[in-house]
């Protein structure tokens, strides 16, 4: 067992490689992402932010308002504070159980076998310079005399050190985020939480949405979208007036009303108004809320197809910088350039007991290149090819920026260094384009890799995805 990984993981690849399916549905436009939403806010989102339920906690303590991921918890400096539940993976578990901070100062050299078609005792990438868990996540320690507030919790490390918790998990922070708004050491991808076949990631603590109990909030590409009655979504019609539905009897053979029960009271931006007689509707910032009673699927965009129709958002996402566009494909819709090519993002995290994150231009790139350029980086230059930024472009929100990558490394560069490329990123990671994608609309590199890119490989720029599945 003392191969290094790399070798392994390209020996394996061909036979591990797994691509997602396709399907040939076809769907409508939706609402374009890209359309600006009024005067944009501080952090750059368009429209409202999301309201939160406050509530005491210790003085060390805010919330930052996050363009990806909503209301976060933040200590002093402005860096966002995680946890990392205990998730069973195919060979084991890996992460924290509540009360049980394990993530310490122990440097891992080898895989563990849990989340990886390759057996454990291989010898990891970088492995003299690999950090420990607690150099890439600091725990946040709680200081002499310090007291619980509510869900605030004090909690014993391993080294017996005073750690601070919340709802019974240990809090970190991360070292790739470098400023307030930050969430870099938690959320890859297209800023969805991801779910089934992934490792134990980590994962933003923040305060609950100020939202009545029937209603849900979930990260989707999009924003923070509303749901209710178990993840339906909910949508606003255009028609309508301030708590005045306008939804007549042939409407509402297709669209049901948001019924809110007798008792209810106002809650922040929610309000119940009289839609008839003795009959109380739920509206979310003045506007009457539905559900489609065709909607299929949970999280659906599909009734925002109709016109005048709109999913409800308690915070919208970002927008690309200037020059992106969305582009239908045969399984959904895709962010693309404005020649309409693909973009795809990757995705990794080690197989150590410690599930590092390994798709960071900091982090060690052996299995970015062993995946996706059989270990060349000339290969995976023509496999993968960077999406390039012009030399004056620029971003105007947090999540979108522009970084110089050494192709041959793919580390981050000093600006101007010989060789160097100049490309975009998301979330303080490179994009990529993919060598088979031939004309506006293809998506052949989506689910390029382990478990259908989750593991390590590359996942289209899903904006709306038909596969459940591939989004999360």
């Amino acid at each position: 067992m003392a191969a290094g990984l790399a070798t392994n993981i390209r020996l394996s690849k061909r036979m591990r490689l797994i691509r997602g399916a396709w399907t040939a549905v076809c769907l409508a436009a939706a609402g374009s992402l890209l359309a600006a939403a009024g005067a944009p806010t501080k952090p750059n989102i368009p429209g409202p932010i999301e309201d939160y339920v406050h509530a005491p906690m210790p003085p060390e303590f805010h919330v930052e308002i996050t363009e990806l991921a909503g209301p976060v918890f933040a200590d002093a400096t402005g860096k966002t504070l995680y946890r990392w539940p205990l998730k069973n993976l195919r060979n084991g578990d890996a992460g924290e159980q509540k009360g049980k901070p394990s993530c310490t100062d122990r440097v891992y050299t080898e895989t563990s076998g849990l989340m990886s078609p390759y057996p454990p005792g291989l010898v990891l990438p970088e492995v003299e310079t690999r950090p420990s868990c607690v150099k890439m996540y600091p725990p946040v320690l709680a200081p002499e005399g310090a007291k619980p507030v509510g869900k605030w919790t004090i909690l014993e490390r391993p080294d017996g050190k005073k750690q601070w918790g919340y709802d019974g998990y240990a809090l970190y922070t991360s070292v790739l985020d470098k400023k307030p708004g930050d969430v870099i050491g938690g959320i890859s991808g297209t800023g969805r939480k991801i779910k089934a076949d992934v490792p134990a990631i980590r994962e933003t603590v923040g305060p609950s949405p100020n939202i009545p109990a029937m209603f849900k909030v979930s990260q989707v590409a999009t924003g923070r979208l509303l749901s209710a009655f178990a993840d339906v979504s909910v949508y606003t019609y255009d028609k309508d007036g301030p708590h005045k539905s306008n939804c007549d009897a042939a409407c509402l053979r297709e669209w049901a009303p948001v019924m809110a029960p007798e008792t209810t009271q106002p809650q922040g931006e929610w309000t119940v108004f009289e839609r008839a007689p003795g009959i109380k509707q739920w509206a979310f910032r003045k506007q009457p809320l539905y559900t489609r009673i065709g909607d299929e699927g949970y999280h659906t965009l599909d009734g925002s197809d109709v016109p005048g129709w709109r999913n409800v958002y308690t915070q919208k996402a970002p927008l690309p910088p200037k020059g992106f566009t969305m582009q239908d494909t045969r399984s959904g819709q895709v962010l693309a350039d404005a020649k309409g090519r693909t973009l795809y993002v990757y995705r990794c995290t080690d197989d150590a007991f410690d599930q590092l994150p390994c798709d960071h231009p900091d982090t060690p790139q052996a299995y970015r290149l062993s995946i996706g350029g059989d270990n060349d980086p000339a290969v995976f230059m023509k496999t993968w090819p960077y999406v390039i930024a012009d030399k004056g472009a620029r971003s105007d929100t947090q999540s979108w920026s522009v970084m110089d990558i050494d192709p041959k490394t793919g580390k981050r560069a000093a600006g101007g260094d010989a060789g160097s490329l100049h490309v975009w990123a998301y979330n303080d990671r490179p994009i990529y384009y993919f060598y088979d994608d031939k004309k506006p609309g293809d998506v052949e590199g989506d689910a390029w890799g382990e478990f259908t890119g989750k593991r390590n490989g590359f996942k289209a720029f899903w904006i709306r995805d038909a596969f459940r599945e591939n989004a999360e």
